[in-house]
């Protein structure tokens, strides 16, 4: 039997010495990873540091490979590495069997009743953010958002366990380390041991949390109450393997990666959906009387989420058109074999969730926003196409935390107010540690009521 050796992977043109593709990466990464699948095919080699191999793999199929074949046997790559050096190992950045635990663990803070009770929260924090801004304020919504977005967060993580001035105090700290993560990743590990400004505060804000959640956990522990929130659910929790509680300082990673994964990208899915809804009036109707019949007057329910389809298919097409992952990482422990190419241990893998959703050989018209794209009487986009949440092991394990959080936001503001673009404005995402909206500054106008509806 002949065998054949398997094909040479392409490296991508433009690579220097030292630098790598970091010149293409820092000029317009989200083009250059996009360029790729066009100019090389389903993998190809690009260069992110000196004596690393990383390659980029662009075909779906090869995706779900990567993600559910090979799952149990990669490691989560140095992104979720550098993640967990910098807020402690959590059920983000755990890889293998120590992943598998930690899920377990946290598993119960997602579940269905759980999230139903965050929904008073969400809906509230909402509400009283969109009453803040008055008519003809000029509103930095991504701003907006992400200040939105901590307090949805922070409060259900927090709603009964700290006083006003510390759970003040936390929201800022959060702030903070949710800005300086992404650097602290992306950058070489030096940079952060330098005292810089930027690190001091850095530091500072992120052992404050951790002291304040400590001082949580203790006083609960001393209390004996259920204050019914995060905190406290997480505070009662039991390692599955040993039977012992988290330790403080379990907890604290855990929510403090929590805050940076979730805030960030929510804050992000709820700008673009209002800056969709702006640029669609159309679309912004059809929320609007779908809310008019399911919901009325009265304010969004849990019980509500799974009756609104329209608003679900105009956050799913947010989150294909305006996905806020640009690079998704595993690596290779032993010598692995990915479709047609074999790789050695060490091979860092990567993906760009953000790309894949805008291949024009997987979805058609692909930069256009389009909700009824999602219809059941559609045509499905090809499996591995979409995953708004990543797929097997590692999948998102707030998924349905962050498609309530986002469908009752949304519900609760459009509702409140209505948000208008300047005439012919357009937003460019920009990729940090993820992708995000470029300024977008709407005027918010007061939402007059709508006439009733009439069958």
């Amino acid at each position: 039997m002949t065998l054949v050796a398997p094909p040479p992977i392409p490296r991508a043109a433009g690579s220097v010495p030292l630098l790598g593709h970091a010149i293409q990466l820092m000029r317009d990464n989200l083009a250059f990873i996009a360029s790729l699948r066009e100019n090389y095919g389903p993998v190809v080699e690009i260069t992110l540091q000196p004596g690393t191999r990383t390659v980029i793999v662009q075909d779906p199929d090869l995706i779900r490979t990567m993600l559910i074949d090979l799952g149990p046997s990669l490691d989560k790559g140095r992104f979720f590495e550098k993640m967990g050096l910098v807020l402690g190992d959590s059920v983000v950045t755990a890889a293998g069997q120590e992943h598998v635990r930690k899920r377990r663990n946290l598993q119960p803070a997602f579940a269905r009743p759980e999230i139903a009770g965050y929904v008073d929260i969400m809906r509230g924090e909402a509400s009283a953010a969109a009453a803040r801004w008055r008519p003809g304020q000029r509103l930095d919504v991504r701003e907006a958002m992400v200040h939105l977005s901590l307090d949805m967060l922070a409060k259900t993580v927090f709603a009964g366990s700290l006083d006003d001035e510390t759970f003040r105090q936390v929201r800022e700290d959060l702030s903070v380390v949710m800005n300086g993560v992404g650097a602290r990743v992306m950058l070489p590990d030096w940079v952060e041991r330098l005292p810089l400004p930027a690190n001091i505060r850095f530091n500072r804000a992120r052992d404050a949390v951790r002291a304040t959640i400590h001082r949580a956990v203790d006083d609960l522990q001393a209390s004996g109450h259920d204050t019914g929130d995060m905190l406290s659910l997480l505070l009662r929790a039991t390692d599955k393997d040993t039977g012992q509680p988290l330790t403080p300082f379990q907890i604290g990673s855990e929510i403090l990666t929590l805050a940076v994964a979730g805030t960030e990208t929510t804050a992000s899915v709820l700008s673009w959906v209002l800056y969709e809804l702006a640029r669609h009036p159309d679309i912004e109707a059809s929320v609007l009387t779908e809310l008019d019949e399911v919901v009325g007057e009265r304010p969004i329910a849990f019980s509500d989420i799974t009756r609104l389809p329209y608003l679900k298919r105009v956050v799913d097409e947010a989150l294909r058109l305006h996905h806020t992952g640009w690079l998704v990482t595993r690596r290779t422990l032993t010598e692995t074999r990915l479709g047609a190419w074999t790789l050695p241990a060490g091979t860092e893998l990567a993906y760009c969730q953000h790309a894949l959703h805008r291949d024009p050989a997987l979805f058609e018209n692909p930069l256009a926003f389009d909700p009824d794209r999602w219809l059941e009487s559609a045509q499905p986009p090809p499996s591995g196409a979409f995953l708004p949440f990543g797929d097997g092991k590692h999948k998102c394990i707030g998924d349905r935390f962050a498609l309530t959080e986002l469908m009752t936001a949304i519900a609760t503001i459009v509702r409140q107010v209505r948000l208008e673009l300047p005439e012919g404005h357009t937003v460019a995402p920009v990729a940090r540690a993820t992708v995000r909206p470029g300024t977008m500054v709407m005027t918010v106008r007061e939402r007059r009521p709508r006439a009733p509806h009439t069958a």
